[in-house]
């Protein structure tokens, strides 16, 4: 076994962590009789081999032996050595990478583009050994082989073949899902096997016995066609999800976590185990998820979808919706009054998943989480006292998270919860910027506030503890908190002391002339080399006395050619903010109009607007980054809705956005916490500025 593997010089090659001269040690690992072994082995191939998809030449040097180990029969755990060379020989480049000749790894250096493609090669020129997987008796290797056949072998019609004969005989569940699901892929990967692979899977979606079996079908057939799902996509799919719970009723489920594994790999496989536990079909969730995908803009279908696993005695099929609705809220705009109030139902569940699961998707959800409102106080009031199920619980099937849904849903039943959270000994810092949408019920939160921050140490760690709490006093303008406030701005450590002032000046500006005991620091602060401090120094100023003569050389200063963008940005706001006292700036602003920073052009129109009320020159500039910079839209149509009439030119782009079904700061693969609440805002936006230009024509 290995044979060769002595004759490689390893320690020439490298991997993710320098020389690969451990590499031997690994792939004898991954032979060994010790399961701890070969985890931590595989872990390590992952980890430094195969880094994150990296394909080095040591990765290279190992396919050969990989191949061995998968095609001895006495090597134990060969199936995820058979998706570790799926994964080695399948990565498929984007254009420009292949046509820079190199691939960006994950630690800043550059690998050659031509060895992914020699993996691909190498992995398919040994391809035959996977051909007798289908049959092995290790039901992992099966489960692993269909998509390394469909992947890598250079025959595609043979191994279609083989994948549709193969079915025939199959009898575990999930290996034959994988079966249909190569198939599928192969019909992607092969337009010349496309009609009839989708003939086919059309037949098995009607024909097959095993509901599990068609449903698998019908998601690969609207995968590889999505122009032809047909219209009851909807009452089918939830009629096959009813068989399945029917038939699988009586079975006993997906077995029991493992223990603790201490690798990676092994955590990872703790975490699907413990997912899938006391489910009899956990593996529907990716076959429904196959089928949102294809799916894609049909949003009404998706949504009723969701709504009829909402509505499913099996808690499994309620947690699936709720996490496929979380990806379809994120990119998709729609009517989900609906969906949340049921996912609110969930909160009451026994199973602690489904409500980890319901807590976790409404605290995205912002202004849309209103109709779990009544469910997320109810949950608050039946949540256990203590640590366990206290405020200051991490879990996000807590109080914490519930509690974090309700405040930022704008809900006022939060604010006595939260005055009782601010009690606790740790507060979750998302409680405290959650404090903004409460309006004027959350001021009473205020002397809570101060007493925290009061008894903050002016130390290291000062910024990342007294941060959430100014913003929150700044929320609930909780001016009574001056001198705590000034203690922090006067006690700011060397570590991080730019922000922590930053952010105490932003409370400060909040405060306004309620502030007037700062001034003598804010004028001393004015001259601060940082432009952050600078500039928020002079918006404090600027509040406290609204004298423009005080702040617009500082603020002008800022706005000099060969000034950082970021800083000519939050000067050209602060102007902006001031308004028409701060017209003089003008000549200053109109340079920034023709920055190459798109950011800088927003900026600088919307400060200019707003301190001359010109739209000649603004107005063009801000449709211009409209459609250059989809993310600057909030800011934009925050603007337009202020010059009402003035902005009848941008109608059609408002009009425009307001009948788009895609968010406009949707992004493939990646998400942040505040994206659908953006969209939304920007949505609402859009409807007041639109408002503003249709009543001043007429």
């Amino acid at each position: 076994m290995l044979t060769g593997i002595e004759e490689v010089d390893w320690a020439s090659l490298g991997h993710a962590y320098g020389p690969a001269d451990d590499v031997p040690e690994l792939l004898r690992g991954l032979a060994s009789a010790d399961p701890a072994e070969r985890e931590t082995a595989l872990d390590g191939m992952y980890g430094a081999v195969h880094h994150q998809g990296d394909v080095y030449d040591s990765t290279l040097a190992c396919i050969p032996f990989l191949l061995e180990l998968v095609a001895d029969p006495g090597v134990q755990d060969r199936g995820p050595l058979v998706e570790l060379l799926t994964s080695i020989g399948g990565i498929e480049l984007d254009g420009e990478e292949e046509e820079m000749g190199e691939h960006p790894g994950e630690n800043g250096e550059f690998i050659p583009a031509a060895n992914y493609a020699m993996a691909a090669a190498a992995i398919a020129a040994g391809a035959d050994v996977f051909l007798g997987l289908v049959t092995d008796p290790d039901p992992e290797v099966r489960l692993a082989a269909p998509c390394a056949l469909a992947s890598l072998h250079p025959e595609p019609a043979r191994v279609l073949t083989l994948l549709r004969e193969r079915l025939t005989v199959e009898r575990d569940t999930e290996v034959r899902l994988a079966l249909v699901a190569a198939v599928g892929q192969l019909a992607l990967r092969h337009a010349s096997l496309r009609a009839e692979t989708v003939d086919w899977l059309g037949w098995l979606a009607r024909a097959a016995q095993d509901p599990g079996l068609r449903l698998a079908a019908l998601a690969q057939r609207a995968r590889c066609a999505p122009g032809e799902i047909p219209d009851d996509v909807v009452p089918w799919v939830t009629a096959l999800l009813e068989e399945i719970r029917t038939a699988s009723a009586a079975g006993t489920g997906s077995g029991t976590p493992r223990g603790a594994a201490p690798t990676l790999i092994g955590q990872v496989r703790e975490l699907l185990e413990e997912h899938a536990a006391g489910r009899p079909a956990p593996w529907t969730e990716e076959l429904l998820r196959t089928l949102h995908t294809a799916l894609d803009d049909r949003v009404d279908d998706r949504i009723a979808l969701v709504l009829a696993q909402l509505r499913s005695p099996d808690w499994g099929q309620r947690s699936d919706a709720i996490w496929l609705c979380g990806s379809l809220i994120r990119v998709w705009r729609g009517r989900y009054e609906e969906v949340v109030r049921l996912v609110g139902d969930q909160l009451h569940d026994p199973e602690p998943r489904l409500r980890e699961a319901a807590t976790s998707f409404l605290e995205r959800l912002f202004e849309l989480g209103a109709p779990a409102a009544d469910a997320l106080v109810a949950r608050l009031a039946a949540a256990p006292p203590g640590p366990a199920g206290g405020y200051g619980a991490v879990g996000r099937s807590g109080r914490d998270g519930a509690l974090i849904a309700l405040a930022r849903a704008g809900d006022i039943r939060a604010v006595p919860l939260l005055a009782r959270a601010l009690e606790e000994d740790e507060v979750r810092r998302e409680l405290l910027y959650a404090t903004d949408g409460l309006g004027p019920s959350a001021a009473t939160l205020a002397p809570a506030l101060r007493r925290r921050l009061a008894r903050v140490g002016l130390d290291e760690r000062l910024y990342d503890r007294a941060a959430p709490l100014l913003h929150a006093l700044a929320a609930v303008r909780g001016a009574q908190a001056l001198p705590e406030v000034l203690r922090v701005l006067r006690g700011a450590p060397a570590n991080r002391r730019d922000r922590v002032r930053e952010a105490a000046l932003r409370t400060l500006a909040v405060f306004g002339p309620a502030a007037r005991e700062a001034v003598p620091e804010l004028r001393e602060l004015l001259a601060d080399g940082s432009a952050a401090v600078s500039t928020a120094a002079a918006r404090a100023l600027w509040a406290a006395e609204e004298d423009a003569a005080e702040v617009l050389p500082v603020l002008e200063r800022w706005l000099r050619p060969g000034v950082p963008d970021a800083d000519r940005c939050a000067a050209a706001r602060i102007l902006g903010e001031i308004g028409p006292a701060a017209a003089p700036a003008a000549p200053a602003l109109r340079p920034a109009l023709a920055s190459r920073d798109p950011w800088m052009r927003v900026r600088a129109a919307a400060a200019l607007w707003r301190t001359t009320g010109e739209t000649a020159e603004t107005l063009p500039v801000l449709l211009a980054v409209w459609e250059e910079n989809r993310h600057a839209r909030v800011d934009i149509a925050e603007c337009l809705a202020e010059m009402g009439p003035a902005a009848a030119s941008a109608r059609p782009a408002v009009l425009t956005e307001l009948t788009r079904g895609r968010r406009h700061n949707a992004r493939e693969g990646a998400s942040g916490s505040h994206d659908v609440h953006l969209d939304e805002k920007l949505l609402t936006l859009c409807r007041a500025a639109l408002a503003r230009m249709e009543r001043g024509a007429y």
